[in-house]
């Protein structure tokens, strides 16, 4: 089983999450093949970054250069991971995504794309239209766009900035513990971004941990549907993403 290399702290959770996805689908797989004897589990190697300085060192889309430190924080933990002889990483965090390319710039072993993962699910589940729902710099990145455009998938965060404000504002109430009636709210969010009630090939793209919350008993699930409106779990399909390259031959 090839060694996982794992970029985490953007935030600590998500890193959690995706340690233990990742032992689960060992011990799952594993239950598969009969009773008795102990799961293979990956060596993994992780990497954890301090999400406030992460935050201090994101640039200006108009101005590259302002990206170099973001860019360099990230892909010093790459070569560490590297180093120490993980096969291939993941960066465990959506908004790092923006900057996939030039991280990963120079890093050896390959880097799994969480951007094409989740428009590879999209364009499995059918949908021709994506709304991106997480941090400002999600669903603002032209990054996440182009990912699903290469598919024939059109994909956009809300047009209008107060849905957008909206949305940031309902992940700090979850970071808080704030649960009650989140997932109204995001169902709310999505009609008026997708059109009402008409939401045959539409899909909403959840690009940060902290709205599953708004949908307990969904964590494991790659793609779900809530209320007529189907889903898309980025932490989920990324570690199912990672689990299978580090089994495959």
């Amino acid at each position: 089983m090839k060694k996982i290399g794992i970029v985490g702290g953007m935030a600590w959770t998500s890193t959690v999450d995706y340690y233990c996805g990742i032992c689960h689908r060992c011990e799952q797989r594993q239950r598969t093949r009969g009773p008795g004897v102990l799961a293979q589990m990956p060596e993994i190697a992780i990497e954890s970054l301090d999400l406030k300085t992460a935050f201090s060192y994101l640039g200006n889309d108009n101005n590259p250069q302002s990206w170099e430190r973001f860019d360099e924080y990230h892909r010093a933990a790459l070569r560490r991971l590297e180093a120490s002889g993980a096969d291939f990483a993941v960066i465990a965090a959506n908004s790092p995504h923006h900057r996939f390319d030039t991280i990963t710039q120079t890093i050896e072993i390959p880097v799994i794309n969480l951007l094409d993962v989740v428009a590879k699910a999209a364009r499995l589940v059918g949908a021709r239209k994506i709304l991106i729902l997480g941090t400002a710099l999600a669903m603002r990145s032209s990054k996440f766009r182009e990912a699903f455009v290469k598919r024939g998938i059109d994909a956009a965060g809300p047009a209008d900035e107060s849905i957008r404000a909206s949305t940031a504002a309902l992940v700090t109430d979850l970071q808080l513990g704030k649960l009650e009636g989140a997932a109204d709210k995001v169902e709310k969010i999505a009609r008026a971004c997708l059109g009402g009630s008409q939401l045959d090939g539409s899909a909403v793209y959840l690009a940060c941990t902290e709205l599953l919350l708004a949908f307990p008993g969904q964590k494991d699930a790659g793609n779900f549907e809530h209320q007529g409106i189907v889903y898309l779990n980025s932490t989920a399909l990324h570690i199912d993403a990672a689990f299978d390259f580090a089994v495959s031959a």
